[in-house]
């Protein structure tokens, strides 16, 4: 199997599998699934004998947003889908789009990369900057958001928080996919939102990790070898046994299918945990820091 390496200019340190995700720019007009959810849509609505006006007022939303959504313009929220599903009695028709449609909020780059993380088997994660996408709370990647420069309005802030929660369903799927995650005890430290968010992200982080599938661990300021200077990666198993790895610098995002790179990345990974606090320690570690809040 050849090498993929695909490269943008919106990844901005957050658009890998099981990373946190900002894409750059909005969804671009008319993405192939948003042109098909907004015919149908319309097509129902129409079906029901519903004027734009009127299923805005029944479901909270104005005008011009149903007719964004119908031109494909914009991406619905899950929230929207099944209220319009329910009162237009599309009969699931809406519904089973519903998890493209979330895709649809990514960058193109990434679409691919969230749908092989949402099918993961086996998920590996070093992070260096930023807790996790997958491991984050709202508040938090909220916090994230408003870094951003330049930036991003208030409208796209709660799309990208939501596109966020949405791939967090892995955290909940059966059969439950094997995850790790080695987080820098600085990325740990920094108070990203405030003290309230952070120690409201210390405890998700404990949360998560009591997930009988989930092993986190933490990677300690004080050591003296480090096999993860290069930068934080993602190593992904398919359901087919595919291995795939994810690494990213500035802007600049690389996808790997190719055995040889997988599998130098695979090792590091290995090193990376030896060196790292076990389980156990990280947890009780996690747990001292928020006796210092």
């Amino acid at each position: 199997m050849s090498e993929v390496v695909r490269q943008s200019d919106g990844a901005d340190g957050d658009g890998v599998p099981g990373r946190d995700v900002e894409p750059e720019v909005p969804p671009e007009p008319g993405t192939g699934i948003l042109r098909v959810f907004g015919r149908q849509l319309k097509r129902f609505r129409l079906r029901a004998g519903l004027e734009r006006a009127e299923f805005g007022a029944r479901t909270g939303y104005s005008v011009s947003t149903i007719a964004s959504y119908e031109q494909g313009r914009r991406v619905p929220p899950p929230r929207f889908i099944d209220v319009a599903d329910e009162l237009l009695n599309a009969g699931g028709v809406l519904l089973e789009m519903k998890e493209e449609v979330a895709r649809a909020q990514y960058p193109a780059f990434f679409r691919d990369a969230v749908r092989l993380e949402a099918e993961a088997v086996e998920l590996h994660v070093y992070d260096t900057h930023l807790i996790n996408g997958l491991l984050q709370t709202e508040e938090y990647a909220r916090a994230v958001f408003k870094m951003r420069r330049p930036l991003l309005s208030e409208e796209m802030i709660e799309q990208w928080v939501a596109a966020r929660m949405f791939r967090q369903a892995i955290l909940s799927r059966w059969p439950a996919p094997l995850m790790s995650f080695v987080i820098e005890e600085a990325v740990l430290r920094r108070p990203i939102g405030g003290a309230d968010v952070h120690r409201g992200q210390l405890e998700q982080i404990l949360l998560v990790g009591q997930n009988r599938n989930v092993e986190i661990q933490v990677m300690p300021l004080q050591r003296e070898e480090h096999a993860g200077l290069a930068g934080p990666f993602t190593l992904i198993e398919t359901t087919t046994g595919r291995r795939i790895a994810y690494a990213e610098v500035q802007k600049s995002s690389y996808l790997y299918t190719e055995r040889t790179p997988v599998r130098e990345l695979e090792a590091q990974y290995g090193i990376i945990r030896a060196q790292a606090l076990a389980p156990r320690e990280s947890t009780a570690f996690i747990e001292g820091l928020l006796g210092e809040l």
